[in-house]
């Protein structure tokens, strides 16, 4: 079954443009962990929400595909990941959204992951 992961980042007012236009070409080099489901992750932004409100000042957001909770929880322990978190994120962090849920079965031929009936 497999687990969307989505995560929303907001940086900090005074963050510089270049710091999270590092962290976008990082964050992206993630795709090829094997943890992650047919090297789908997909990182978007700025948000172009509107009115800007609704996206609560979050300016980045990630989704990323996993076999299951294993594989998800594979990819938060890379050191991969702790590299591009703890170098390019955490230290500029105003705050930060996680969301994961396991589609439905019915559902995945909808990800492109299985034949559609």
């Amino acid at each position: 079954m497999t687990v969307v992961h989505i995560v929303l980042f907001k940086f900090r007012a005074e963050v510089e443009a270049h710091i999270r236009d590092k962290f976008l070409t990082e964050i992206k080099t993630l795709k090829v962990l094997s943890c992650v489901k047919s090297q789908r992750l997909v990182v978007g932004g700025p948000s172009i929400t509107d009115p800007a409100s609704k996206s609560k000042g979050f300016q980045y957001a990630l989704v990323s595909y996993h076999e299951d909770r294993a594989a998800l929880a594979a990819y938060q322990a890379s050191s991969e990941h702790e590299r591009v978190t703890q170098t390019y994120f955490i230290p500029y962090k105003e705050d930060l959204v996680r969301f994961d849920f396991e589609v439905d079965q019915v559902d995945e031929p909808l990800l492109g992951f299985g034949a559609i009936c």
